[in-house]
């Protein structure tokens, strides 16, 4: 019997040809499309947050599917349009605008990968008699000797998205299919150009993907109900240098917006939530030894003792060496080899030991409030 395996369609280049890869490799292939209720079809009153109704959303599935059509007319693959903007609301949005009235710069991609794509996509899809579920993800999977599924960079270092996946628990490990994680983008590219594979969607899927038609300002405003509340800006040694518009408008090493004169550029050293003022420094003041990483998803069994390892802090960030030390089972104390800039509360830390991804937590300061991830 032909082994059924789903694969999340966005519309762009990367799951269609992940689509096309597993036909040709003679799987029965099921297409699903979620919607957020994010997409720009919908609209949203002034509410924190105000729920499609149910038309609404029968009419974007419709016209969705409508779209999303031509994929079936390329590779002749089923495809379903999948309504889980509740779920997407309670787990992403949530967090994203927890994390900024928290004084934390979120990264939706790590929460919505485990909670949404190989959350309730993947349960939809083991209901509906798929084996795994496949995804676009320039990243590999290898079986260890053990059995475990572990996770490997992509084989394209420029479009390696495994900093986005690890987050992943073994279970949904076992469940997953990167097609293209030997590919680089180049060749997926020529691949499509090859097979007249032509995607709905030309533009590269975006980190932000919910925010359209807003700056994500006024997305947070919205979704918060509540106006900025300005505050005083402080230098590193407490003088009181200006005002802020709203702290959810800084990250930590931001320039822009600070708007204070000095001797050199200031950057956001910190940003303190409780007393609603932002702390800039110089960019030697950026720079750190040492932070804290929270709620650790380890991909390995968990490390006992001191060990070297590779962390990541950010996506666009190479990996540097570092010294991970566990203080619990999902906490860790990390020492960079090196002083690193801007290591920002909220973000995502990717371990890595050569290519393999070993875990990912998110980066906390003793006296920072932790991430809420629903």
């Amino acid at each position: 019997m032909t082994r059924t395996i789903a694969i999340a369609l966005s519309g762009g280049i990367d799951s269609l040809v992940s689509a096309y890869l597993l036909k040709k490799q003679g799987y029965k292939v099921l297409g699903l499309h979620f919607l957020t209720g994010y997409e720009p079809s919908f609209h949203h009153g002034p509410k924190p947050y105000d729920a499609p109704d149910p038309e609404q959303i029968e009419a974007v599935a419709s016209s969705t599917h409508r779209q999303l059509s031509t994929i079936t007319g390329q590779i002749d693959i089923p495809i379903e349009v999948i309504d889980l903007h509740r779920d997407f609301y309670e787990n992403v949005i949530a967090y994203f605008t927890w994390s900024y009235a928290h004084g934390l710069t979120p990264n939706p991609c790590l929460v919505c990968n485990p909670a949404i794509k190989f959350g309730r996509l993947l349960e939809y899809a083991l209901s509906a008699g798929a084996s795994h579920l496949a995804t676009g993800h320039y990243a590999r999977l290898k079986t260890a000797e053990s059995g475990r599924i572990m996770l490997y960079k992509g084989a394209d270092p420029v479009k390696d998205q495994s900093y986005f996946l690890g987050r992943l628990t073994p279970r949904q490990l076992e469940h997953a299919v990167f097609p293209l994680g030997e590919f680089k983008k180049t060749d997926t590219i020529a691949l499509a150009r090859e097979a007249g594979l032509s995607p709905v969607v030309n533009r590269e899927s975006q980190d932000i993907c919910f925010i359209s038609g807003l700056s994500y300002h006024e997305f947070l405003a919205q979704q918060l109900g509540t106006a900025p509340l300005p505050g005083p800006i402080f230098d590193t040694r407490g003088n009181h240098i200006g005002r802020h518009s709203g702290l959810h408008r800084f990250t930590i090493g931001q320039r822009r917006g600070i708007n204070c004169p000095g001797p050199a550029p200031y950057y956001v050293i910190r940003i303190d939530h409780e007393r609603n003022r932002l702390v800039v420094g110089f960019k030697a003041d950026l720079f750190i030894d040492n932070c804290d990483v929270s709620e650790i998803n380890w991909i390995i069994p968990p490390p006992q003792s001191t060990t070297d390892i590779m962390v990541r802090v950010r996506y666009r960030h190479l990996p540097v060496p570092a010294r991970l030390k566990p203080v619990s089972s999902d906490m860790a104390h990390i020492v960079f080899t090196h002083p690193q800039a801007a290591i920002t509360p909220g973000q995502g830390a990717v371990f890595y030991r050569g290519e393999q991804l070993l875990g990912a937590g998110w980066i906390v300061r003793s006296d920072e409030q932790q991430p809420h991830t629903g």
